[in-house]
């Protein structure tokens, strides 16, 4: 698919890097100690957009694989494909979301006007955002929640044997902190009540993605005081209908749903449907936050705590003031 556009002569450079986190992030399916991210570059000679992406196995992507999707397409940016013609040259994932917001970013550096306004968005603004306790443990956890107990907002990651007895130990360990729940599809049918009832019970206001996304089937079915969030459920638009009468919420990822043209897409006909928002990410630098902020200014629920995971951030990195995440500086992105 090749069109003139704002792009036209644009160079494409790709790079993977690795990104140390401080310590290690673990969820019920694994643990890592580092951050694979794809970056994508687009330059006119004298402007540059980037876009950073973070490959996730759970969908079949790695890195060297996203890499060589995005270098493939290098002939057809030489020679005009735009950002409307990317949404339907590449499927959601992590590939489209690097080059889509790459493409926003040198329009908006090209033609000297914030993202948000390109976009016709709300401008972003500071908010305050969930920090992460990593599964483990329940000494462990109940040790890092209690590190962590002066954050307003905590999101424990569970999905194991002893879910309840974790979540007890974090409350007592977090008494004032608001708790929300990712089990990252570790709980089951026959698990399920008992779990939502241990949540329940410890005042957690939202739970994401209980069940696999394979068989959710019981959400519909289940009596629940505690709001459910679609995470792997969810990933762009096309996938919001099935999700009516099973989860009262969704989370959008820009690499889920393929950049920020469609998060921002999903994020309004999710609103129409009725779902609640939240906005989250996967392990990455600032450069990947940066543009998911714009989809914060529509979210309940922000969860973009990425950079604070790792051992350092790139340069002009997001300004975290505790748990508040600030915009991002024109020399970041957008």
């Amino acid at each position: 698919m090749r069109r003139a556009g704002l792009n036209r002569g644009a160079v494409l450079r790709v790079r993977c890097e690795r990104w140390p986190i401080a310590g290690a992030f673990t969820i019920s399916r694994g643990s890592k100690t580092e951050a694979e991210v794809v970056v994508a570059e687009l330059t006119d000679g004298a402007f540059t957009g980037r876009g950073e992406c973070t490959p996730y196995p759970r969908y079949g992507e790695t890195a060297p694989a996203v890499a060589a999707t995005i270098a493939g397409f290098a002939d057809d940016i030489a020679r005009g494909l735009d950002r409307a013609a990317l949404q339907s040259a590449l499927p959601a994932g992590a590939a489209r979301n690097a080059l889509d917001c790459a493409f926003i970013d040198l329009e908006s550096k090209r033609t000297s006007r914030p993202a948000h306004e390109l976009l016709g968005t709300a401008p972003p603004r500071p908010r305050l955002t969930a920090y992460t306790i990593s599964f483990g443990p329940i000494e462990q956890m109940a040790k890092a929640a209690a590190a962590a107990a002066g954050r307003p907002l905590l999101k424990i990651k569970l999905g194991g044997p002893g879910d309840p007895e974790r979540i007890a130990a974090i409350r007592s360990a977090a008494p004032a902190a608001e708790l929300i729940v990712d089990a990252n599809e570790g709980w089951r049918p026959d698990n399920l009540a008992a779990n939502l009832a241990a949540c329940a019970a410890a005042g957690v206001t939202l739970i994401e993605q209980p069940l696999p996304a394979a068989d959710d089937a019981a959400l519909a079915a289940i009596a629940r005081t505690v709001p459910i969030c679609a995470d792997e459920s969810v990933h762009d638009r096309a996938t919001l209908s099935a999700l009516v009468g099973k989860y009262d919420a969704v989370n959008v990822k820009l690499d889920k749903a393929g950049g920020l043209t469609e998060a921002l897409a999903l994020a309004a006909e999710a609103h129409k449907l009725g779902f609640d928002l939240m906005v989250g990410c996967m392990v990455a630098t600032s450069l990947a936050i940066a543009p998911a902020l714009l989809v914060a200014a529509y979210a309940r629920v922000v969860d973009l705590d990425a950079p604070l995971l790792l051992a350092r951030d790139r340069p002009n990195g997001l300004r975290y003031e505790g748990s508040i995440v600030h915009p991002a500086s024109r020399a970041l992105w957008g």
